[in-house]
């Protein structure tokens, strides 16, 4: 499912509404994946989802998403959400398998 979101400080944030099925599926299991949208240069990070509530976070969070889409994401009264990687992978489709990489953090 696409979704708009800002990396502020290694971490990855998003919202959506908490009654929608991602909203429902993360009260239900934080386990979260996100990848970018090129399949040719492919990067997919892998985490847990956690609720933002601290306002510092939450400012620096929407300093960062004003700036790209111009929109403040706490106008929607919806949760935000942060995902820390634990683990990423990446590749290069022209010269996959051998640029196939993992890290775990």
């Amino acid at each position: 499912m696409p979704l708009w979101g800002v990396w502020v400080d290694d971490a990855f944030y998003f919202s959506t509404g908490r009654t929608s099925r991602k909203g429902q599926n993360l009260a239900a299991n934080p386990a979260c994946t996100v990848t970018n949208d090129d399949g040719m240069e492919a990067i997919i990070v892998e985490g847990q989802a956690k609720e933002v509530k601290a306002p510092a976070e939450l400012e620096k969070m929407a300093a960062a998403y004003k700036k790209k889409y111009k929109m403040d994401p706490r106008g929607m009264n919806e949760p935000i959400f942060k995902l820390a990687p634990a683990k990423v992978f990446a590749f290069i489709e022209k010269s996959f398998p051998k640029s196939a990489t993992r890290w775990k953090l």
